[in-house]
């Protein structure tokens, strides 16, 4: 399978959202056909049938961006080794954060690692800068110039160097980096992604309904304005 999107090889569905199985078929028939046409994206024409609980909207969340109780949540499923998650972070989180920054729209990412241990340890160093507020700084120097990072540049000494020039307190980083606290919040963001059948990356979850892929920012930013109040 390409770069386009990887499937997980286990994936294992809790039986309380069973009754939203329906409401995924789009979203998983979109992922799976992206291996075979790279940076396509679609979307589902209806929100979910009912709220998953996919959206934390808690104010300890360091991997969020945005007024609490904005009108529109989007929780972005991205790793660090996929290419269009880096194009994607490159070409439309700024214009999404932009809209953070009117207060229409909550950012909650995700970082995941279907693409394995250095997508691992990367996930787990971008939680560890979070906890220093500098999250979209490391975001931002792990996808330089919309490109993805090769594994070898994904060790743990890699992570601390990209720290260290950020000027992170490097004794803290490390620290937060390996730590079983950290551990379980990315846990719990792959867990996520499992849960709303989010096999590939980037994907997804914006005012409640999947995207798939990396599309044009005028995907997202439509989609958005269709869903805030007033909104066609």
């Amino acid at each position: 399978m390409n770069d386009s999107g990887i499937s997980w090889a286990k994936v294992l569905i809790p039986s309380v959202i069973v009754v939203i199985a329906a409401a995924l078929v789009a979203f998983v028939i979109v992922n799976d056909a992206s291996d075979n046409q790279p940076a396509v994206s679609a979307d589902s024409s209806e929100p979910f049938p009912y709220d998953i609980g996919i959206e934390r909207r808690s104010a300890a969340d360091p991997l969020a961006f945005g007024r609490i109780d904005a009108p529109i949540t989007m929780v972005v499923f991205s790793d660090y080794q996929c290419p269009y998650c880096a194009q994607w972070s490159r070409d439309s989180l700024p214009a999404m954060l932009a809209r953070v920054d009117t207060g229409q729209l909550r950012i909650e990412m995700r970082d995941v690692s279907v693409f394995g241990e250095p997508s691992r340890r990367a996930a787990q160093a971008a939680y560890a800068a979070a906890r220093q507020d500098r999250y979209l700084q490391f975001h931002d120097a792990l996808f330089a110039g919309g490109e993805k990072r090769p594994a070898s540049e994904l060790t743990d000494q890699a992570l601390i160097d990209t720290a260290t020039r950020l000027g992170l307190d490097i004794t803290r980083f490390t620290a937060d980096m390996m730590s079983a606290s950290t551990r379980v919040a990315v846990d719990r963001n792959e867990h996520d992604a499992t849960t709303v059948g989010a096999f590939s990356t980037p994907s997804f979850i914006l005012g409640g309904q999947p995207i798939a892929g990396a599309g044009p920012t005028s995907l997202y930013l439509d989609k958005l304005d269709a869903l805030l109040p007033g909104g066609e």
